[in-house]
């Protein structure tokens, strides 16, 4: 009988949603809906979106309208309209977008409830400090901690991977969980600071498992898939977020003005608990590795796969650094000041290359009132209150026209004449946004300049201390394409590579 009722159900639902369904208006972009009660074409979305949105490109042209998980998504294909895209700032605006989904992922009251007056304009002053004049002390900071692990956990150490390293030849490893585990330990010790007495956090495995374990499910709770549906996720968000409890974040040093910039604005308000404010550290603790660890595995693959593109970003490096071209981890700590980060045009061309074949972020903004948008001189298109717009630059990324062979790693493709490369076309127009990793405007990742730091850290250190090469015999690594629209794609399956000391 309960299975008769549930079909009932499902069954006069999809009615109401067929009847209720949205009508196209004169002018209004092409507009394609799908039949599957609220997830609309999201399925096929989520299966290949290059492949939908470029097919959907060819038959309705470069402005159309989708119905994705509840919401209709308004999509601008040409990268020469993003700069009119750009100009909206009131009439188009991100944080409504990220104040919804934001605190249904992570487990803390909407900042723009009007519960927390101001609290929405002090977070974001925070973020200054991830820039300018404060990432010479982030760099300086991240730099020590990538020395700390590496050294210890996989150079010869007393860390359990890294005793009897030195002098035993060629060792192998998974490339993804090497990248996870060097990286979200450095992050974490940067930005949130270490136990006192110890440098390290005895439990950080542990961390990063149930970190892991939620990363898995991002992309079903940012769809707004309910977390109660999600198996044992809710448990393991409740776990992480006891991890940044006020009582014992007080206990740890060398916190980052960042991050102790943030508990000041949060302790600022009666209304939020304790967990509350555990939850939106935790949820800095995402933002921070969630995107970086994956986008360091693709830098580092793509360099070791490509042996003659890996020493010649190890030949600059050398240069830069004026070191003998040995320079194991039995020498000082290697020092990379962020002058000297600046000055790897060679390794920023290929991180950014790294970055243009598998990030597949999303440009969001949500249309505060019916208004016509302008899209460039000629056309325009009426936009409904509500409505999403989305930039979806990996269609640009890919778009062969701009990009020669765009499926190919180049890793000296935004270098030219010495200087970096920055004339790039479409129609014959040269583009005001052909890289757009990390969105754009108001969305925009205002920790990008660290994350791009941390990244080209961590190669320097490995490519001066470490030989590297893939393991022979196994497939090339693949994009998972199940976080499309999410930023940096991870790969399907982990790889196998091997390492020895210089």
């Amino acid at each position: 009988m309960s299975c008769i009722l549930l079909l009932v159900l499902v069954g006069v639902l999809s009615l109401a949603w067929l009847l209720g369904r949205r009508r196209r208006r004169e002018g209004e972009p092409p507009l394609i809906q799908g039949w599957i009660p609220y997830l609309g074409k999201a399925l096929d979305f989520r299966l290949d979106s290059q492949a939908f949105l470029k097919n959907n490109q060819e038959k309705y042209g470069d402005v159309f309208t989708v119905y994705i998980a509840g919401k209709y998504m308004t999509f601008i294909m040409n990268p020469l309209m993003y700069p009119s895209i750009m100009k909206y700032g009131r009439q188009l605006d991100f944080h409504e977008f990220a104040d919804q989904v934001a605190p249904a992922t992570f487990g803390y009251p909407a900042v723009g409830s009007g519960r927390f007056p101001e609290m929405g304009d002090q977070i974001q002053r925070s973020f200054r400090l991830l820039q300018g004049e404060n990432l010479v002390l982030l760099a300086e900071c991240m730099m020590a901690n990538l020395n700390l692990v590496l050294r210890q956990d996989f150079l010869g150490g007393e860390g359990e991977r890294g005793a009897g390293v030195v002098g035993m030849g060629w060792s192998t490893g998974d490339l993804y969980d090497f990248c996870n585990s060097v990286m979200f330990e450095a992050t974490f010790l940067t930005l949130y600071g270490m136990p006192a007495p110890a440098r390290r956090h005895s439990d950080m495995a542990t961390l990063r498992h149930h970190f892991t374990k939620f990363d898995d499910m991002f992309p079903l709770l940012v769809g707004r898939i309910p977390i109660w549906l999600l198996g044992r996720t809710k448990a393991v968000r409740e776990t992480l977020i006891r991890y940044f409890l006020p009582q014992r974040m007080m206990c740890w040093s060398n916190t980052s003005q960042f991050i102790a910039r943030r508990a000041e604005v949060l302790e600022q308000y009666d209304t939020l608990s304790d967990t509350d404010k555990a939850a939106h550290h935790f949820a800095i603790l995402w933002a921070s590795v969630g995107n970086t660890v994956p986008a360091t595995f693709w830098a580092l693959y793509y360099l070791i796969n490509q042996q003659e593109a890996l020493q010649a970003v190890r030949n600059e490096l050398h240069q830069v650094l004026k070191l003998p071209e040995a320079q194991g981890p039995q020498q000082p700590e290697v020092i990379v000041s962020k002058e000297q980060l600046d000055q790897l045009l060679l390794m920023d061309s290929a991180v950014n290359e790294s970055l243009r074949l598998s990030s597949a972020s999303m440009n969001i903004r949500v249309a505060q009132e019916d208004f016509s948008l302008r899209l460039d001189e000629e056309r325009s298109a009426p936009v409904r209150k509500g409505d999403v717009i989305a930039l979806y630059p990996q269609t640009m990324h890919m778009d062969p026209e701009i990009f020669t062979d765009p499926e190919t790693y180049k890793y000296d493709r935004f270098i030219e004449g010495g200087r970096e490369k920055t004339d790039f076309f479409k129609h014959g127009q040269r583009l005001k946004y052909y890289r757009m990793p990390f969105g754009s405007g108001s969305s925009m990742c205002p920790g990008r300049f660290f994350a791009i730091n941390e990244i080209k850290q961590f190669l320097c250190l490995l490519l001066l201390y470490l030989d590297l090469e893939m393991a022979q015999g196994q497939e090339k690594a693949q994009l998972d394409n199940s976080r499309a629209g999410l930023g940096i794609l991870l790969p399907t399956k982990d790889v196998r590579f091997c390492y020895r000391i210089r």
